[in-house]
């Protein structure tokens, strides 16, 4: 449980980081309000169209007696929303890192530096950072996507869909926010996606106490772009408690190729 209390312990210390280094929290507000205006548009679009949207999926209820038909289609109506409020939370950070790339890399190295020790780049031309970004990104959405099924079919379940499906859906966006804010700084320390993965599963703890705290904040309109800079921040000091085993244990063998980038 010790994990639980690290993981947002580094979300606090990103947070006061940027605080105490204000250009640098301006310089990483900018990709987050662009990707702000362009998914408060999605959200309000799909608002207005959930219902016409719920109603052409389900014509063989258009003869149900009330309250069936109203209680149907209400339901169905508030799973559509909220099934694109968790697939926009999750989708938000991947897409302003996207946005933010040179902004969020040059954050995370500024991180590494004032903390000490070895500044790790990755040495590839920005053209390949990004490529690489936006592959790992649709891998991980794609990934989420199959949970986001999942949840939406348990939703369906009495009593297990009202209390235990959102608790895990805010474990599942919380794990995947991590990976994708942590994957800024271990990208630049050569990890694959399959290694960062491996890593954060071997602290579930210590990744959800930083992501669930920051994915229930995200749920706060405009807070998400307030914090994305001090999410970075306090990610790049997860990923350091991360790999920090590695290079202490100096028994033990170098860890060998995990660590490498994918070739493709």
């Amino acid at each position: 449980m010790r994990d639980l209390g690290a993981g947002f312990g580094h979300l606090i210390k990103g947070q006061r980081w940027v605080g105490r280094h204000g250009r640098w929290f301006g310089f990483g507000l900018l990709p987050g309000l662009i990707t702000l205006v362009l998914y408060a548009a999605a959200l309000v679009g799909l608002g207005h169209g959930a219902d016409d949207l719920v109603d052409w999926a389900t014509p063989f209820a258009d003869d149900w007696s009330s309250p069936w038909l109203g209680l149907l289609r209400t339901t169905l109506t508030v799973l559509v929303f909220g099934l694109g409020l968790f697939l926009a939370v999750i989708t938000f950070t991947a897409v302003t890192l996207l946005i933010g790339q040179p902004f969020y890399e040059s954050l995370s190295e500024q991180v590494d530096r004032t903390e000490g020790g070895e500044v790790p780049e990755s040495g590839l031309p920005l053209w390949r950072d990004l490529w690489i970004s936006a592959r790992d990104s649709v891998r991980i959405l794609v990934r989420v996507g199959l949970y986001s099924v999942l949840l939406f079919a348990l939703g369906f379940v009495p009593v297990l869909g009202q209390t235990v499906v959102p608790v895990l859906g805010f474990c599942v966006t919380g794990y995947f926010l991590a990976e994708e804010l942590t994957a800024v700084a271990l990208q630049r320390r050569g990890m694959s996606l399959k290694n960062r993965l491996a890593l954060l599963r071997g602290r579930r703890l210590l990744t959800l106490g930083f992501g669930v705290p920051l994915g229930l904040a995200f749920l706060i309109p405009f807070v998400a772009v307030f914090l994305m800079p001090g999410a970075v921040a306090g990610a790049t000091l997860l990923a350091r408690d991360l790999v920090a085993p590695e290079n202490e244990d100096d028994d033990e063998d170098p860890a060998p190729a995990p660590y490498m980038l994918d070739k493709d």
